[in-house]
């Protein structure tokens, strides 16, 4: 039995669209707001030097070169035990960097800075939306629908890829506030844009299986 039809599922992404163009006018417009540093202040409460290391591990998939080379290792993999059509469309997840590239251009969003949010990871690029979760419910988000619609794969592959993908996917959003790295609303934003584009993905991933 499904929990949601097709034609209502269409409906929440429809929302989720709106959702995200609405959240990107507001940061253009209002780039700093209390319910970001308020946010910021409670997570970081729970700064470690127990805890840093661990984050920064779940962040260190999104980082450039890692994240490139972890999508063209896991595509490899597929393509070398012949699941080609998962290989490719593990690759057009690499889409979602640029897709959260052009966004940061149009929303102009500064990084968190000091004296606002202790910074732990310093960075370049604009803030808005999070490349890194954006990146990881795009990519990991499709592993998990990988591993629950190919049944040939061994069940201890399955287990272990799908239950760590969906792990990092929970975990990255503190992550990226907890390292200073992005306000809340920037993992909203990545959140929104990223279950868009990994909506994409897997429902073209999907038909064209149907067709096999």
């Amino acid at each position: 039995m499904r929990l949601i039809d097709k034609q209502n599922f269409n409906y929440l992404m429809i929302f989720i669209a709106l959702s995200f163009i609405i959240l990107t006018v507001f940061i253009a417009l209002a780039p700093l707001s209390s319910v970001d540093i308020e946010c910021s202040e409670f997570v970081q409460g729970f700064h470690s030097n127990t805890l840093d290391g661990p984050m920064r591990f779940v962040s260190w998939f999104g980082e450039m070169p890692y994240s490139l080379f972890t999508v063209l290792v896991t595509a490899l993999l597929f393509f070398i035990f012949k699941y080609k059509r998962e290989a490719l469309f593990t690759l057009t997840t690499l889409l979602a960097g640029a897709a959260s590239t052009l966004i940061k251009f149009v929303a102009g969003r500064p990084r968190p800075a000091e004296p606002f949010v202790h910074v732990l990871e310093k960075t370049r690029q604009l803030s808005f939306p999070s490349g890194h979760v954006n990146f990881y419910v795009v990519f990991f988000g499709f592993l998990v629908v990988l591993m629950l619609h190919v049944k040939t794969l061994p069940a201890f592959v399955r287990l272990t890829v799908g239950g760590f993908s969906a792990l990092l996917l929970l975990l990255v959003p503190f992550s990226r506030v907890y390292l200073g790295a992005h306000w809340f609303t920037d993992v909203v934003g990545g959140v929104l844009l990223g279950s868009l584009l990994l909506y994409a993905n897997s429902y073209f991933y999907l038909e064209t299986s149907k067709k096999k």
